[in-house]
């Protein structure tokens, strides 16, 4: 994990809900509100676009997250509540990124690695998805809670 200072919260992700509980429930009621998985997909894509730009600096191999199919970074500034950034090259896998950032972005430590990916199964995101996207978002929350676990300050 690279930690990033200086650079504020403005290329990181903060998020609306007040927990990654209520962002986990507000996320299946927003997935609930499309009949199929072409219309969810569509709505995901669409998260990603409202990113926060990702800087270019970052997309190296220090931020890169091992074991996605697209190409994935993410960043981490914080001490005790993290902020992530993130991005990818793929548009259904940068909403896939939003999706993460939006539970995980903005807490507490303790919160982060209290909340299991479990989730994602619960939501029906990984029976949706591809082996290999739905391997590669697990990759994206385990590299969360590593840097969780061991300090981004």
């Amino acid at each position: 994990m690279v930690p990033q200072k200086g650079l504020g919260v403005s290329a990181f992700y903060t998020p609306e809900d007040e927990s990654a509980a209520a962002a986990i429930a507000a996320i299946g009621e927003e997935l609930a509100l499309f009949d199929d998985w072409m219309d969810r997909y569509e709505f995901i894509i669409g998260l990603g676009r409202k990113l926060p730009p990702f800087p270019t600096e970052w997309q190296d191999e220090a931020h890169r997250v091992q074991g996605c199919q697209s190409q994935v970074w993410l960043a981490a500034e914080g001490t005790d509540t993290l902020h992530f950034a993130g991005a990818s090259d793929a548009a259904i896998v940068s909403g896939l990124v939003a999706l993460v950032l939006r539970v995980y972005s903005g807490r507490p430590r303790a919160e982060i690695l209290a909340t299991q990916a479990t989730f994602l199964h619960e939501l029906g995101l990984i029976g949706a998805l591809s082996t290999n996207r739905g391997n590669g978002v697990a990759a994206m929350v385990e590299r969360i809670q590593a840097m969780a676990r061991s300090g981004c300050d």
